[in-house]
């Protein structure tokens, strides 16, 4: 279909059944508050654009998750919008059925709030960083999550060790090399080892 991409129909094939219908509702409600609406797959996940990034959607082990890219600036009648959930999740938690999502009328009416948001080119501006804060990509943080031995490891490790784990995976230049980046730093994490523990002295 116009407007679909064959990338996003595999990822939702090879997603668990319990996913596959949440995905499939997903995806029709997006096209239908926006027929313009594209589809790609980035970091490994299905994204919807329209004049820019509007959502991701992203099936893991127990749970679905899903978000607005500019949930920061759009409005919130409903109090759907968790700032503050963990990136994993997305902003309208864990989603482990179709009953989980809000009815079909308020997602239309936030799906097209979102997409009126990039029809203004309104952007989220992002504070300042100081310099010592360590931005986890939402992409790594996501798989994390699902790996809690290795998430805990992460979580313990020092600043360095920690820089060291996410500029090795945004460095990599296709998203085969990242995922397979990511698919090492899980198990090498699990193991307790940081991202340079070839080279450590014994």
């Amino acid at each position: 279909m116009e407007n679909h991409d064959e990338r996003v129909d595999a990822y939702i094939a090879k997603s668990a059944d319990f996913a596959k219908p949440i995905l499939n509702h997903i995806r029709e409600l997006m096209h239908k508050a926006c027929p313009e609406m594209c589809e790609t797959i980035k970091w490994g996940m299905p994204f919807f654009d329209y004049k820019g990034p509007i959502s991701n959607m992203a099936a893991f082990k127990a749970h679905c998750s899903f978000g607005f890219w500019k949930s920061s600036l759009m409005p919130d009648a409903h109090n759907l919008l968790k700032e503050n959930t963990v990136s994993a999740m997305g902003q309208m938690g864990r989603i482990t059925s179709i009953n989980d999502l809000p009815p079909d009328n308020v997602m239309l009416e936030y799906i097209r709030d979102a997409a009126k948001l990039n029809e203004a080119g309104l952007k989220v501006v992002k504070p300042a960083k100081s310099r010592t804060e360590l931005i986890i990509p939402d992409y790594f943080a996501s798989v994390l999550a699902e790996h809690p031995e290795a998430k805990t490891t992460f979580d313990n490790f020092s600043y360095s060790n920690k820089k060291e784990y996410v500029q090795w995976i945004m460095e990599a230049k296709t998203e085969a090399t990242r995922e397979k980046r990511i698919a090492t730093a899980m198990e090498w994490l699990a193991e307790g080892k940081p991202r340079m523990w070839k080279y450590e002295q014994k």
